[in-house]
């Protein structure tokens, strides 16, 4: 295998399969992933497990592949060869223990639906086939809203949403869903401060009662301080595991290459405020 993993223990908690208590099997593994566009590779050979109730990211360059990494993991998209384990179990028989976040930018925001709407599709997966959602289902619907702040806009249609509204319904949804695992692409890209601020707190709660979290992240200069884990790839995984270990100026000059040289200050700079902020603290 090619990842930098760590030994974590791996212990069930909320929202994890309750048959697979006791088997170590990781929230996630994903097995020599390849995924081509037009017989041009575009991942080569992905292989990692993630550890359970912990915050990743995953970072890389432009065009290094990770929304890809996360739709062909989750089967949104075909790949040449590979195969994902959810709790050690086929993805098609896991679904329900997997919530995605997708991008804004891939979802057509013009379609006649209510925010309401859009929330209770996480309750989708409990749901039998032809079944409708339930009072219950809207009660935990209107929840997830209070949740991130939008209850007042349940009725409302999503195209009137600003940007940052719209990542915040989506968020929503995914908390409806009440999974063990949540898949989130670029969850921050494009948001307002305080969407921002809303977003992280709701991933620290999730993490905080046994979650698993994995996030495309583009702010660098912020993964010490917010994530556990981090993963940088670009085309192939180039590092993965804690922050502390893997998230370092060689790594990253890997993934980025020559263009990192301000990246790299900033993050040591953040680095180093994180140290003073637990030094003070003890």
């Amino acid at each position: 295998m090619t990842t930098q993993n760590a030994t974590t223990e791996l212990q069930t908690g909320p929202g994890r399969d309750p048959s697979s208590a006791g088997r170590q099997n990781p929230p996630v593994e994903v097995h020599d992933l390849t995924v081509a566009y037009d017989q041009k590779p575009v991942l080569w050979d992905i292989d990692f497990e993630l550890p359970e109730g912990k915050m990743t990211a995953i970072v890389g360059p432009n065009g290094a592949g990770k929304s890809t990494l996360i739709k062909a993991a989750m089967g949104l998209i075909p790949s040449s060869s590979g195969y994902t384990l959810i709790y050690g179990k086929p993805l098609d028989k896991q679904r329900r223990n997997v919530a995605y976040v997708p991008q804004r930018e891939s979802v057509d925001w013009n379609f006649p639906i209510s925010v309401m709407d859009v929330v209770l599709m996480g309750r989708y997966p409990h749901l039998r086939l032809f079944q409708r959602p339930s009072r219950e289902d809207r009660r935990i619907a209107t929840g997830a809203l209070e949740e991130v702040g939008m209850a007042e806009y349940q009725n409302r249609q999503i195209s009137q949403l600003s940007g940052g509204q719209q990542q915040r319904v989506f968020l929503a949804r995914a908390l409806a869903q009440d999974a063990g695992i949540y898949l989130m692409d670029e969850p921050f890209a494009g948001v307002d401060a305080a969407t921002e601020k809303v977003i992280f707190n709701k991933l620290q709660e999730l993490r905080s009662r046994g979650k698993t979290l994995v996030v495309i992240h583009h702010d660098l200069q912020s993964v010490p301080n917010n994530f556990d884990w981090v993963m940088l790839i670009n085309l192939r995984l180039v590092a993965f595991g804690p922050v502390a270990e893997t998230f370092t100026d060689e790594n990253l000059q890997k993934a980025y290459g020559g263009r990192l040289n301000i990246l790299s200050q900033m993050v040591e700079r953040s680095r180093q405020q994180r140290f003073v902020r637990e030094q003070e603290s003890e």
